[in-house]
């Protein structure tokens, strides 16, 4: 059986006509008829991740060679819902890096989710510091933070920025096993930068966080160089 293509049709003039007039009698301004019918192409993958990053990481770019290789660890693990569909993120390797204030390892966990982007693969992520995620899951009233916290644990890939910059307590060391261990258990790719050496994060975060953390991420160590103060001076 032969399928017919038909052209796109233009709305008549009477057809318009009939359409203001049920929009006058419903209160209607005509003007957001035009805004629906010149509604713009949707935004490209690009694009909407664009209107998700901060303005100072928009243009930021992954060139690393262990970022990019994680990055191409996770599009080779991205799965299709469905013959046809576009793959997505799902599960996957993390990456901790690791250097000194002003290294840039901010800029390339950004830039790390560009390049997902630009790889052809969906991706749903998060971006957080540690101190405001642990701001947002601090317990207090109106809030939820159990859901919350499941919420950030479920999310298909996971930036934290700065672990080891909030003050360290009993409930910080608990919250981060929770949250690191969901990831761990499931698989889940988690973008992790820190200022700490690496050496040092057992006594911050305790055993039972590094010990996951030794498994499931690839520790990179940046150069002891603050890329902020470099590019000021010159």
């Amino acid at each position: 059986m032969r399928t017919r293509h038909r052209e796109p049709q233009t709305l008549g003039q009477g057809t318009l006509d009939r359409m203001a007039r049920i929009l006058a009698a419903r209160n209607i301004a005509p003007a957001a008829v035009a805004t629906l019918v010149d509604e713009p192409e949707p935004y490209s993958p690009l694009d909407a991740l664009l209107t998700g990053m901060p303005p100072r990481y928009q243009a930021a770019v992954a060139d690393h060679p262990q970022v990019l290789a994680w990055a191409r660890e996770v599009v080779e693990a991205s799965v299709a819902p469905s013959r046809g569909a576009r793959r997505q993120v799902t599960t996957g390797p993390s990456l901790l890096m690791a250097g000194v204030v002003g290294a840039g390892k901010t800029h390339q966990a950004y830039g790390a989710v560009r390049q997902l982007v630009q790889s052809g693969v969906g991706v749903r992520w998060r971006a957080t510091t540690a101190a405001d995620l642990y701001a947002d899951l601090r317990p207090r009233p109106g809030t939820d933070s159990e859901r919350e916290l499941a919420t950030v644990s479920r999310c298909p890939l996971l930036i934290i920025d700065d672990l080891g910059a909030a003050k360290s307590s009993e409930w910080v060391e608990e919250v981060t096993y929770r949250l690191i261990n969901r990831r761990y258990n499931y698989e889940l790719p988690t973008l992790i930068t820190t200022n700490l050496a690496i050496k040092d994060l057992r006594a911050y975060l305790g055993d039972r966080v590094t010990s996951r953390l030794a498994q499931m991420t690839t520790r990179v160590e940046f150069e002891p160089v603050d890329r902020r103060r470099h590019r000021a001076a010159a």
